[in-house]
C-alpha cells in the first residue's frame, strides 16, 4: 500500500505541474533565456564587432554583408542589396503567420568618447566629403546582435513554432530613408506582405533588464526645414542702407516659437527647434542671406501639416515686414510618426510579462525621437516598436547622485552595458516572435 500511495503521488506531482511552452513560464526560465546560457557569449562578441566597425548612412557596405553571413549561418535565405544595403533573410517552418523583426544598420558621424576599451575609431567621409569619426551612438550595434540573436534561438527551436520569419536589415535609418527605399525597392512583392512587424529600441534612461511599450502613438513625425532668408548686404555701420537678413531671423526664430504656443492644441504634443543658424562673414559686413535649420516634431498628420503651413507663413510675414524678397522654405527628411498597433502591442506586452516578469514591462512614455520603422506600419502591417533598457540601475543612479543624466542617444557618451542589454534584447523579442508563431 505504501509503494502505491508513493506511485499515485509521484503521478499526481507530475501532471499536475504546469507546462512551460514557447518561452513562457509560470516562474522557470523563459526558453531565450536557457538558450542564451550557452550562447550569450557569442553574441556578446558580434557586439564588439558591430560596435568597432560602425558605417555611416548609404555606406552599409561591411556592415551589410556581416549581418546577412550572420543570418545565412542561422540557416536564412539570404538576400542582398534590397534598397540599397538592404538585407532580407528568410527562414521557413511550415505553415503559419510571417513576422518581420527589423534592425537598422548605420552608425552617426560621432566621434566616440565613451574610454570604453573596444571604443570605435572608425572614420569617413560624409555627405558634403568631410572626413568625420564615425559610433554607434544609437544602438543599432545592439539592435543588430538581438536579430540575430533571435535568428539563431528560433533556428535551434523550430519545434516551438511555426510560418515565415523576415528578418530585415534596414539602411539608413539616420536619415529617414532606408524603410521607404526597400519598400520602393518592392520588398512585399519579392518577398510578401508579412502579418506583423516588430523592433526593438534602445533606451538610455530605462535599466537593463527591462523593457517599455505602449500602444497607438509612440515616436514622432520628424521634419526637416531649411529656410534661406534674403536681404542686401552692406556696411554695418549704414544699416540704413541695407535689408538685414540677421535681424529677419533673430525675429523669426522668436516668432516661430509662438507656433506650439499658441496657434497649436495644448492637448497635441509639437517641437519646433531652430537647430542651426549662419550668415555672415565679418563684425561689419551686413550680409545679404542667412540660412536657418529647423526640426519639427508632431504626432498627428493634421498637426504635422499645420506646423510646416505656420512656418511657411511666419518666414514669408518676416520677410515682408522687412522689405526683403520671398524666403525659400524648403522641407526634407520627412519620417511619419511611429503608431503602434493596439492589439498588437496588448499580445506582445503579455509575451514579454511572461518571459520577463510583470516588473520588467513598463508602459513607455511618449517621445519626441523620430523612427522611419514607422513606414511599415503605415503599409498596413500591424507594427509594434519597443524600447529597451540597456543602461544598469547601478549606472543610473550614479549618474543620478552626480546631479547628471544617463547619456543620451547621438551622445559621444552612450554606450550599453552589454550582457544585460543582450541578454533582455534576444529574450524580449524571441519571446514576442514565439507568442505570434507558436504551434497550435
Amino acid at each position: 500500500m505504501k509503494n502505491l500511495t508513493t506511485f499515485w503521488t509521484i503521478c499526481f506531482t507530475l501532471f499536475s505541474a504546469p507546462m512551460i511552452l514557447h518561452g513562457q513560464s509560470t516562474g522557470d526560465e523563459s526558453a531565450p533565456t536557457r538558450w542564451l546560457k550557452t550562447n550569450q557569449q557569442d553574441l556578446e562578441k558580434l557586439y564588439l564587432h558591430f560596435h568597432r566597425n560602425p558605417e555611416l548612412s548609404l555606406q552599409e557596405n561591411e556592415t551589410a554583408a556581416r549581418f546577412g553571413q550572420e543570418l545565412e549561418a542561422a540557416g536564412c535565405q539570404v538576400t542582398y542589396n534590397v534598397g540599397g544595403h538592404g538585407v532580407v533573410g528568410i527562414l521557413t517552418n511550415g505553415d503559419g503567420p510571417t513576422v518581420m523583426v527589423r534592425s537598422d544598420l548605420d552608425g552617426l558621424p560621432v566621434v566616440e568618447q565613451t574610454n570604453q576599451p573596444y571604443a570605435s575609431t572608425r572614420t569617413a567621409k560624409d555627405r558634403n566629403g568631410n572626413e568625420v569619426g564615425v559610433m554607434h551612438a544609437c544602438g543599432h550595434d545592439m539592435h543588430m546582435t538581438s536579430l540575430i540573436g533571435v535568428a539563431r534561438f528560433m533556428a535551434d527551436h523550430k519545434n516551438l513554432w511555426s510560418g515565415r520569419l523576415m528578418f530585415i536589415g534596414q539602411p539608413a535609418e539616420e536619415l529617414g530613408k532606408g524603410a521607404e527605399a526597400m519598400l520602393n525597392d518592392g520588398l512585399y512583392s519579392k518577398f510578401g506582405k508579412p502579418d506583423y512587424a516588430l523592433a526593438l529600441h534602445c533606451h538610455p534612461d530605462v535599466a537593463a533588464g527591462q523593457v517599455q511599450v505602449r500602444g497607438g502613438y509612440t515616436m514622432a513625425n520628424v521634419d526637416s526645414v531649411d529656410i534661406e532668408l534674403f536681404g542686401r548686404g552692406g556696411h554695418g555701420a549704414t544699416p540704413h542702407l541695407a535689408i538685414d537678413p540677421v535681424v529677419q531671423a533673430a525675429r523669426l526664430i522668436m516668432d516661430v516659437q509662438t507656433i506650439v504656443s499658441r496657434e497649436i492644441n495644448a492637448t497635441d504634443p509639437s517641437v519646433i527647434t531652430v537647430g542651426s543658424i549662419h550668415a555672415g562673414t565679418k563684425h561689419n559686413i551686413i550680409p545679404d542671406t542667412c540660412h536657418l535649420q529647423l526640426t519639427v516634431r508632431s504626432y498627428s498628420d493634421e498637426v504635422r501639416q499645420q506646423l510646416l503651413d505656420a512656418i511657411r507663413r511666419k518666414a514669408k510675414a518676416t520677410a515682408e515686414s522687412a522689405g526683403a524678397p520671398e524666403p525659400e522654405v524648403v522641407v526634407s527628411e520627412g519620417t511619419p510618426s511611429t503608431r503602434n498597433d493596439e492589439k498588437l502591442t496588448a499580445t506582445v506586452r503579455r509575451a514579454f510579462a511572461q518571459a520577463l516578469g510583470q516588473d520588467n514591462v513598463q508602459a513607455a512614455e511618449l517621445q519626441m525621437w523620430g523612427e522611419d520603422f514607422s513606414r511599415f506600419g503605415r503599409s498596413g502591417v500591424p507594427s509594434v516598436m519597443y524600447f529597451l533598457g540597456v543602461v544598469t540601475q547601478q549606472r543610473l543612479d550614479r549618474y543620478h547622485d552626480l546631479g547628471t543624466v544617463s547619456p543620451p542617444l547621438h551622445s559621444d557618451q552612450f554606450y550599453p552595458d552589454i550582457e544585460p542589454a543582450v541578454r533582455t534584447g534576444v529574450t524580449s523579442m524571441a519571446s514576442a516572435v514565439l507568442e505570434l508563431m507558436k504551434r497550435n
